[in-house]
């Protein structure tokens, strides 16, 4: 069965969803150490949080990049999550999904999430043909993920580490079997619609 353009794919629970964030060892062993984030973490920035593992890998560089050396696997209330995808705006203008340009800037100026679709990796981190989605937060949205959604945190840095190590020496079914189980996540379009083309 072909794989739809824009989906979002995540390792979920009934009631959580896991999404990936990477920081340096200064905030991201406090927060799996306490399960919430620790004061050293801005509030006052947008956040993106991201239900792909292997796209969190892209952006991290596997851990290895300056300020992103611990990942973190942050378990979320589906209730949250999908407030937060009810009030997002795309972060691009889409024109068959905005009426007008200034239309969508304003949205964009007032919403306290936004939405990029950005393309799916493979184990080599090699972009694939359909997208998955990036989910930024600010504002009441991030008090909200930090203070009432967040379930748990816990450090997946060595899990990167392994599955890179598999990948570089070509055991990619080994690698493959390590990976989160990440499946479609049921969000219908009351959920989606505003936010897929």
């Amino acid at each position: 069965m072909e794989e739809p353009q824009r989906r979002i794919r995540a390792l979920h629970t009934a009631s959580t969803i896991t999404v990936y964030q990477a920081y340096s060892p200064e905030i991201g062993v406090p927060a799996v150490r306490r399960g919430r984030f620790p004061a050293a973490w801005k509030r006052d920035r947008m956040t993106w949080i991201k239900p792909s593992f292997l796209w969190m890998m892209y952006r991290c560089g596997w851990g290895t990049k300056a300020g992103q050396e611990t990942v973190l696997a942050v378990e979320v209330a589906r209730d949250g999550f999908e407030w937060a995808l009810r009030n997002a705006c795309l972060s691009s203008y889409v024109r068959e999904l905005h009426s007008d340009r200034s239309t969508w800037q304003s949205g964009l100026k007032r919403a306290p999430a936004r939405v990029q679709w950005d393309p799916e990796r493979d184990l080599h981190l090699r972009p694939l043909p359909h997208r998955s989605l990036q989910l930024g937060l600010s504002g009441e949205a991030v008090r909200r993920y930090a203070d009432e959604w967040t379930v748990s945190i816990s450090d997946v840095t060595p899990l990167a580490r392994e599955i890179r190590a598999l990948v570089s020496s070509g055991d990619l079914d080994s690698a493959a079997r390590l990976l989160p189980q990440e499946r479609p996540y049921p969000a219908g379009d009351e959920l989606m619609a505003h936010l897929r083309p």
